[in-house]
């Protein structure tokens, strides 16, 4: 069972992929985290791939799709995967069909804009263990140092409040036909993203209708 997930940066697509990910054994794939970990391992492609990140761009089709097609040829993916962050544009679906990769079920979030900048512009991330604070919703008990490590917390380029509103125009206008797309092929469904267990149940309900 292949699975999409979309949604407006922030909209909770990787928190709700990682859920449905545990309780249906599917690997989740989110193509932020393999281009993050390409730029981390200082690969060509997550070389090129940061210059595009850095500034809230979309990375080119040719880079993600590379990524994303090693992903899916490993073993984990054989009974099927969730896909978190691709398609992000009508190119990038076309792709996938190309592939002959069959989509089961599209989940769209849905959250407002000004929601999406409340979240985003106020996570916190520790660069050297990875764990994730807000704020206002989940602060650090230790101000601006990680809880997990001590380290010190920091604003990723791609959060702060003008990136998040250049993300955002570029979802609207690139990612969000999207749902015309998978609407036609009668596999979309639409939930609302406020509250994470609400959320999941109702996404749960969906998976639940379609197997």
């Amino acid at each position: 069972m292949n699975i999409i997930f979309l949604g407006a940066p922030g909209a909770g697509k990787g928190t709700q992929a990682a859920i449905v990910s545990e309780r249906l054994g599917l690997p989740t794939i989110s193509t932020g985290n393999l281009l993050r970990a390409a730029v981390k391992a200082g690969t060509a492609a997550g070389l090129e791939a940061k210059t595009y990140m850095d500034s809230g761009a979309l990375v080119p089709d040719e880079i993600v799709v590379a990524v994303l097609k090693d992903r899916i040829a490993e073993s984990d993916c054989e009974a099927g995967f969730i896909l978190d962050g691709f398609p992000r544009n009508l190119a990038q679906a076309g792709v996938l069909e190309e592939m002959g990769v069959r989509i089961a079920l599209v989940i769209s979030i849905e959250v407002s804009d000004d929601e999406i900048l409340s979240r985003l512009s106020g996570r916190r991330v520790c660069l050297k263990c990875g764990a994730t604070f807000h704020v206002q919703n989940a602060p650090s008990k230790a101000g601006d140092h990680c809880d997990v490590c001590g380290d010190a917390l920091i604003v990723r380029e791609d959060d702060r409040p003008e990136t998040v509103a250049g993300r955002l125009e570029v979802y609207h206008e690139q990612t969000e036909p999207l749902k015309d797309f998978y609407g036609e092929r009668g596999v979309l469904a639409t939930v609302s993203g406020t509250g994470i267990e609400q959320t999941n149940k109702q996404i749960m309900a969906l998976i639940e209708g379609s197997l």
